[in-house]
């Protein structure tokens, strides 16, 4: 099936009744978004990360679950965003996508096809909706973007970055020299 080249307003119903072609599909204020399957340095990245967030959620013993894309989070019928990983209380958790309104971390990992939607309209999207934090993940430059809502500007890391779901938990520290280690170019 084609995709209409001409369909002025998107919804997140619409892109929910979109094919499952292998692209990623996207709704942010009814903008229609499309990016192609991820590349293995993506795949890797994402695994490390849910590598060292997976036990960390477990030993700080809060009421979090890690989820990753494929997903539709949405908020309201103009928005569906598929985060690559999402941190979400076990309290929202339904079988239903639409139930999950209340996002502790995302994170997006850029692609070349990404970058803009990632760091411009999920990034304020992402704010609007008080995620707590925000990830962009950029393994091209080496570096994240920690973005909180009421940011103006992100904090720039470049060698260890930190993360605690709430005040009394432990740090997660991911050293981005281990994160970004010998990945394909």
């Amino acid at each position: 099936m084609a995709m209409p080249a001409t369909a002025g307003r998107w919804t997140a119903e619409m892109v929910r009744a979109l094919p499952d072609d292998g692209k990623r599909y996207e709704v942010i204020a009814g903008e229609l978004l499309v990016t192609p399957a991820p590349m293995p340095r993506h795949q890797l990245v994402q695994m490390r990360l849910i590598g060292a967030l997976l036990p960390y959620l477990d030993r700080t013993r809060e009421d979090l679950q890690l989820l990753a894309s494929p997903a539709d989070i949405s908020w309201d019928e103009d928005t569906l965003v598929q985060p690559d990983l999402f941190v979400v209380p076990k309290s929202e958790m339904t079988n239903d996508w639409r139930t999950y309104k209340t996002l502790v971390l995302a994170v997006e990992i850029l692609s070349p096809s990404s970058a803009r939607a990632d760091r411009v309209l999920k990034r304020r999207l992402y704010q609007a909706q008080h995620v707590g934090a925000y990830w962009i993940v950029d393994a091209e430059a080496a570096v994240v973007e920690v973005w909180r809502p009421g940011d103006e500007r992100p904090e720039v890391v470049t060698d260890v970055l930190r993360w605690r779901v709430s005040e009394p938990a432990a740090e997660l520290s991911i050293p981005l020299a281990e994160l970004f280690a010998d990945l394909p170019s």
